[in-house]
């Protein structure tokens, strides 16, 4: 059985502060350390679950944030950027399950800890309507490969956020926000145990058959992305496949979730 983990920052425990995951700020080397445990945490815990085999993806900025020389040696590690599916590469029909590391909560969620969707530019992402952010756009991609979410840790926002997307995924919450840069914090000696247990669970769980089921998009996608400010859209709105509706939305369609996945990323890297 093959176990996927793709990680990210903002929902590490500890971190409240854009200067705790920027490379050029001092506190980004403590938290790399602490974010590098909460992955070895899952990691073990997917292994005692039942796991076979585990990937590591790590999503935040360039995806130059784990520590290799501190991971578990069982998992191996997909680094840097740019790559196929940035913070989902690695992602295919042959990985069984799902898990997020360090997730946060969609751009606007009230106490959302450092709360955003792929980019600060970006306000809302809808594909079909639904309003989603970096958990649902990441899990539907895997959905296309048949790929359940089992387990995601984060701030209090973000499992909120998690659960009511995919009913019965295993959550963790490492701190709970009182604002946007402000939270209670678990200590990394609490954090990572629960994290561990629960990717044991969520393993467990899945094998046994009981885990939740893969998100099944309707294709074909529509794509509808709102960006902070006109300048941005103007940027983007060069890209031949998309209409523009308004001062700061755009809007496009994609035959399936790969392409959708793409789509919006190019949308959101010309957005600057």
């Amino acid at each position: 059985m093959k176990i996927m983990i793709a990680d990210d920052m903002e929902g590490i425990s500890g971190v409240v502060d854009w200067t705790h995951v920027e490379n050029d700020h001092s506190d980004y080397q403590r938290f790399r350390r602490v974010m590098t445990a909460e992955v070895n945490a899952a990691i073990r815990g997917a292994f005692e679950g039942g796991a076979d085999e585990v990937v590591l993806t790590d999503g935040h900025d360039y995806a130059r944030n784990v520590m290799i020389e501190d991971l578990d040696p069982r998992a191996r590690l997909n680094s840097g950027s740019p790559s196929p599916y940035s913070m989902m590469t690695g992602i295919d029909d042959k990985v069984d399950a799902l898990i997020f590391v360090g997730y946060h909560s969609r751009a606007g969620t009230r106490n959302g800890i450092l709360a955003h969707t792929w980019t600060t530019r970006v306000f809302n992402l809808w594909l079909n309507d639904l309003l989603l952010g970096e958990i649902g756009l990441n899990a539907s991609l895997a959905g296309h490969f048949g790929v359940p979410l089992i387990m995601v840790s984060s701030d209090q926002a973000g499992t909120e956020e998690a659960a009511a997307l995919v009913p019965g995924v295993e959550t963790v919450a490492v701190k709970r926000g009182s604002g946007m840069f402000a939270a209670e914090c678990l200590k990394p000696e609490v954090s990572q145990p629960l994290i561990q247990q629960a990717a044991e669970r969520a393993v467990k769980r899945f094998k046994g058959g009981q885990g939740p089921a893969p998100i099944k998009t309707s294709y074909p996608v529509r794509v509808k992305v709102e960006l902070a400010t006109p300048n941005l859209a103007d940027a983007a709105s060069v890209l031949p496949f998309v209409t523009r509706l308004d001062g700061r939305t755009l809007i496009t369609e994609a035959p399936d979730m790969p392409t959708a996945h793409r789509m919006f990323r190019s949308i959101t890297g010309l957005a600057k």
